[in-house]
């Protein structure tokens, strides 16, 4: 006879298992010998046998039944929230823009708040365009990607004479769903015209370098990374290491899936996501920041069908770019004279080199070379191969490619500003940005000095190089910061140490407009590390 094995909870009996499944007690006296009294009380995990034929009809009748609902369908890979909802929702904190900073101040609020009450929204000018970073989807080599970049970013262009290189982009993530991973500190020396030092910031860094997961282990073993780092650091280079990045290297352990091998803001969200509800709602444009006497009050928002809406907040955190954060605190007459001045970035300088293939051993690997700046050299050196590359044929070739790049530091210059236009709006009504913007004497002085430091950097690394460097288009580097830079002094600063606008409680900012770019470093990190600092005073404020 087909047997069933049922195991036992406290309290069964043979009798009640019986009626359970309508077996005949004979036929489990017969099964199970070894217990002779029908109301015996069984201790738990006791294995009875059963007649499979009943099973299967209690089993029959079981599988009929319709399946429970497992809970509201999902729209999108990410859950949204409706304009009007959050119309109907008195928030503590709304954060507007979801890109670097932006997603570093929701995941620090949540992780910090846990299950405590307090509403959390956050909006986005963009629609969802990557789930991750670009890098991370196998259908993207880096060429696609860059191609598919150009579809999603605006460039000001002509309207930009000054500045042809920017690129500003409207998405879930911002910009961090495609950059290059380039993670490094800002040198301790680079805060000496900051509000705050170094050591304000270490916690936050240290932070940020874990959630991120920053390390210099990406080109562990490459022979190309060794054999050239060798040849700087014997030639004249002494800091010449390893560029540390934002790459999760576990891969997934433990049965813990690591989805994302590159860094984005996305990831931010998928924290923030797992840990407490907030609503998020995207192609939502922030028009205007409302305040009452002196504190901030809420935000005028416009969707894409351009339907107006107030939101209401009591902390509202602007995230929205180095150039839309300005536009939409002169656009809501935020008294400040600094706001949209001090525009600084990182002009560059960049060439292809080759290396002879047979220099090097078979297993060639990858590169990724920094030599940082300092107090002394107000430029950084990078050297890197292609590195982003999988499911492609990779023939081998008789050179290699190293990109060699500097990053330099420009003055900042009350006269180089962003202001809005007194006659040109944007579909939304909102006035469209001018720019003014030149190199100093000072600045056209350190590129002449990088110019000839990126020779030498090549030459030391044995590379021939494709043509003489050439200058990137200003703008180009995506590295623009200070229009609204924090400071102590009101005249000459947008926010405070904490990245509050002075004048208005209640109203900040954490993206790079608030970071002196004092380093040649990628901001990153820093503005990263800034964005988490400005939410714990938020915290703190709140108690």
């Amino acid at each position: 006879m087909p047997l069933y094995i049922y195991v036992t909870e406290h309290g069964d009996t043979l009798r009640k298992i019986a009626d359970k499944y309508n077996c005949e007690l004979e036929n489990l006296l017969s099964l199970n010998p070894y217990i002779s009294n029908l109301d015996l009380d069984l201790s738990a995990d006791v294995q009875i046998k059963l007649p499979l034929l009943h099973v299967r009809r209690i089993n029959d009748a079981a599988v009929s039944c319709p399946p429970e609902p497992s809970g509201t369908p999902l729209d999108q890979w990410i859950p949204l929230t409706s304009i009007e909802q959050m119309v109907q929702t008195d928030y503590d904190v709304l954060i507007i823009g979801s890109g670097a900073g932006g997603g570093a101040a929701l995941w620090r609020l949540c992780e910090q708040w846990g299950q405590n009450g307090k509403k959390i929204g956050m909006i986005e000018a963009g629609d969802l365009q990557l789930p991750t970073h670009a890098f991370n989807l196998p259908t993207l080599d880096e060429q696609r990607a860059l191609e598919y970049w150009e579809r999603i970013a605006e460039r000001p262009g002509k309207r930009w004479p000054d500045y042809p290189g920017t690129k500003m982009v409207k998405a879930l993530g911002g910009r961090t769903l495609l950059w290059y991973l380039f993670s490094p500190r800002f040198n301790p020396s680079a805060f000496r015209s900051w509000p705050i030092t170094y050591k304000d910031l270490i916690p936050y860094y240290q932070i940020s370098e874990r959630i991120m997961n920053i390390s210099s282990n990406y080109t562990k073993g490459s022979s190309l990374q060794e054999m050239l780092l060798d040849r700087l650091l014997m030639g004249g280079f002494p800091e010449a290491t390893d560029i540390r990045m934002a790459a999760d290297l576990i891969g997934t352990k433990y049965g813990q899936v690591h989805s994302n091998v590159f860094f984005s803001s996305i990831i931010f969200l998928a924290y923030a996501l797992n840990i407490r509800k907030f609503d998020l709602a995207v192609n939502t444009r922030a028009i205007q920041i409302l305040t009452e006497n002196g504190k901030a009050a809420g935000v005028k928002v416009m969707t894409s069908d351009k339907r107006s809406y107030t939101l209401k907040a009591r902390k509202i955190i602007v995230s929205a770019s180095t150039w839309e954060t300005p536009r939409l605190l002169l656009n809501s007459n935020i008294p400040n004279e600094a706001i949209g001045r001090y525009i600084v970035h990182h002009p560059e300088y960049v060439a292809n080199g080759f290396l002879n293939r047979d220099q090097f051993p078979e297993v060639l690997g990858v590169a990724t070379i920094v030599v940082p700046g300092s107090s002394e050299r107000n430029y950084q050196l990078i050297g890197f191969s292609d590195f982003f590359y999988h499911y492609t044929e990779r023939p081998l070739l008789k050179t290699a490619r190293i990109v060699v790049k500097n990053y330099g530091i420009v003055e900042p210059r009350f006269e180089n500003h962003v202001s809005l236009d007194p006659l040109e709006r944007d579909a939304y009504g909102v006035p469209l940005l001018n720019i003014q913007f030149s190199h100093s004497d000072k600045d056209r002085a350190l590129l002449h000095e990088m110019y000839d430091s990126l020779l030498a950097f090549s030459a030391t690394m044995g590379l021939s190089l494709e043509s003489p460097p050439l200058m990137s288009p200003t703008g180009y580097d995506n590295h623009e910061c200070g229009t609204c830079r924090m400071g102590d002094d009101p005249a000459t600063s947008v926010t405070n140490r904490f990245g509050q606008v002075h004048g208005i409680s209640g109203l900040y900012i954490a993206d790079n407009s608030v970071v002196n770019l004092s380093s040649p470093a990628n901001p990153t990190l820093t503005t990263i590390a800034l964005a988490m600092r400005t939410a714990d005073y938020i915290i703190e404020q709140m108690k």
